[in-house]
C-alpha cells in the first residue's frame, strides 16, 4: 500500500491510498468465492461456475464494489496510522481507480486536529459558586423520596385527570385510513408529560375507563414522517387503566422504611449531609466548567465542519443508545415526538462545538504546562474500569493495546489540565443583575 497526504483548506486533508493490483485481485477472488453459490450460470451446477464465466456474463465489475468494501476499511486504518496527522473526523471516501490488473486507488477526505492559540489560561476570573444547603433543598430531597416510595393506586370511580398515569389503546387514522406506526396497545402515558403530539394528551382529560374517545390532532409541518406532516388525524383511544400516586406519611415510620435511621430527625440530618457532599462536588464541577469556558473564550481556533459533524453524530448515536436502553426504538421516539435526525443534529451543534473546543484547549494547556499522566494514575484508571465492569484488573489490561493506553493517558492529562485551570482561577462574587430604568 502507498499513501499520499495533501493538505486542503479549512483544516482538511486528502489521503490518496493505493492498494496493489495483486491485493485487489485477491479481494475480488474472496468476494467471488463468497457469492458464487448464489449465482446460476447455464451449464454449471449452482456455485460451480468459474469466476471468468460469471464476469463475462454479468460484466467485469460484478464483484468490484464488494471487493472495494473488503479493502477500504483495512487500508484506511493503515493509512490513518501511517499518515502522521491527527485525524478528527470520519473519512469521506471516493474511489479513483478500480480495474482488473491495476492498483485500486481511493481517497479519504478528513478533518485534521486544528491548531489552538491559547490566550490567558492561568488566573482567569470566574464567579464564586456556593455549596450551601438550604432547608428548602433538604425538604425537596425528602419529597423526592416520598414520591419514589409512593404506591400506585388504581382509580375506577372517575374520569382521567391531568397528571394521571394511564394505560392506553389507540389507533390513528388519516382521511379515514389507518396509518403505519399509529397503533398501540396498553401504552403507558402520563397525562401532561408532553410525550405525544401537541394537543393529544389534553383531549384525554375527562375520558372514562374503557370508553372509546376520539382525539383530533394535526401533525406538525416538519414531522419526520413526510406522509403525515401537516395532516389532520383522528386517534380512536380507549383508556384501559388510571393510576395515581399515594404518598406515605412524613413520620418516623417513613424514615425507618427508606433509611437506616429510626427517626425522621436523624434521617433529615443524613439527607442534609448527603446534599452537602453533592453540592460540594457540583460546585467543583461548575468551577471547572466556568474556568474551561473562560480559557476557551480567550483562545483562538478554527473547527473544521467535518470534525464538528462527526462529534454531532457521535452524540446523537449515544442518545439513541440511551433511548434504546429505556425500551424504545429511536425511530419510534422520533415519530412520537415529531423530531427528525437532521433537526436533532442541528440542535446538538452548539454543545458539540463547546465539547470540541474545551477538549482542544485543555490538551493545549496540558502541553504548555507539561502536564502528563503517570503510570500510577494509569494503574488507578485500570482499577476504576475493572470495578465498573466487575472483572479483574489484569483482564482489563489485556484488552488495552498501545493505542487505547495512549488515549486513556491523554484523557487523564486533560482532566489534570482542567483541575489546573480551575485551581488557578480567580474567584469573584456574582454580580446581581438589575433592570435599568429608563425615563419616559
Amino acid at each position: 500500500m502507498s499513501l499520499q497526504v495533501e493538505k486542503l483548506e479549512k483544516g482538511m486533508a486528502k489521503l490518496t491510498i493505493e492498494v496493489s493490483a495483486e491485493e485487489f485481485d485477491k479481494a475480488v477472488d474472496t468476494v467471488y468465492k463468497k457469492q458464487r453459490g448464489r449465482i446460476q450460470i447455464p451449464g454449471f451446477r449452482k456455485g460451480k461456475a468459474p469466476r471468468k464465466m460469471i464476469e463475462n456474463m454479468y460484466g467485469e465489475g460484478i464483484f468490484f464494489e464488494d471487493a472495494a468494501n473488503e479493502l477500504i476499511p483495512g487500508a484506511y486504518e493503515k493509512a490513518y496510522d501511517e499518515c502522521g496527522e491527527e485525524i478528527t473526523s470520519s473519512p469521506e471516501i471516493d474511489v479513483v481507480q478500480i480495474e482488473h490488473g491495476k492498483p485500486f486507488i481511493f481517497t479519504a477526505v478528513v478533518a485534521l486536529k486544528p491548531e489552538v492559540k491559547l490566550g490567558e489560561y492561568k488566573g482567569v476570573a470566574i464567579d464564586r459558586v456556593s455549596a450551601d444547603v438550604t432547608e428548602a433543598e433538604v425538604d425537596a430531597e425528602i419529597e423526592k423520596e416520598r414520591d419514589n416510595s409512593a404506591r400506585m393506586v388504581s382509580v375506577e370511580d372517575r374520569a382521567v385527570q391531568d397528571g394521571d398515569m394511564t394505560e392506553l389503546d389507540f389507533e390513528g387514522f388519516v382521511d379515514g385510513e389507518a396509518f403505519e406506526g399509529g397503533k398501540g396497545e396498553n401504552y403507558p402515558l402520563t397525562i401532561g408529560s408532553g410525550a405525544f403530539i401537541p394537543g393529544f394528551e389534553e383531549q384525554l382529560i375527562g375520558a372514562e375507563l374503557n370508553k372509546e374517545v376520539e382525539v383530533k390532532v394535526t401533525f406538525p409541518e416538519d414531522y419526520n414522517a413526510e406522509h403525515l406532516a401537516g395532516k389532520d388525524a383522528v386517534f380512536k383511544c380507549t383508556v384501559k387503566e388510571i393510576k395515581v400516586k399515594e404518598l406515605p406519611e412524613l413520620d418516623d415510620e417513613f424514615a425507618a422504611e427508606v433509611s437506616e435511621y429510626d427517626t425522621l430527625e436523624e434521617y433529615k440530618a443524613n439527607v442534609r449531609k448527603g446534599l452537602e457532599e453533592k453540592k460540594e462536588k457540583q460546585a467543583k464541577d461548575e468551577k471547572e466548567d466556568a474556568a474551561m469556558a473562560a480559557v476557551v473564550e480567550n483562545a483562538e481556533m478554527e473547527i473544521p465542519d467535518a470534525m464538528l459533524m462527526t462529534e454531532q453524530r457521535q452524540m446523537l448515536d449515544q442518545f439513541a443508545q440511551r433511548i434504546s436502553m429505556q425500551g424504545m426504538q429511536f425511530e419510534q421516539y422520533m415519530q412520537m415526538t415529531g423530531a427528525t435526525r437532521e433537526a436533532m443534529l442541528e440542535q446538538l451543534k452548539p454543545q458539540a462545538e463547546r465539547k470540541i473546543k474545551s477538549r482542544l484547549c485543555m490538551e493545549a494547556v496540558a502541553a504548555a504546562e507539561n502536564i502528563t499522566a503517570s503510570e500510577e494514575e494509569y494503574e488507578e484508571e485500570m482499577k476504576v474500569m475493572a470495578d465498573a465492569y466487575q472483572i479483574e484488573v489484569d483482564k482489563v489490561k489485556e484488552m488495552m493495546g498501545e493505542k487505547e493506553k495512549k488515549s486513556i493517558m491523554a484523557d487523564i492529562a486533560v482532566r489534570k489540565a482542567v483541575e489546573f485551570v480551575a485551581e488557578n482561577a480567580v474567584m469573584k462574587e456574582k454580580e446581581e443583575k438589575t433592570e435599568e430604568k429608563t425615563e419616559e
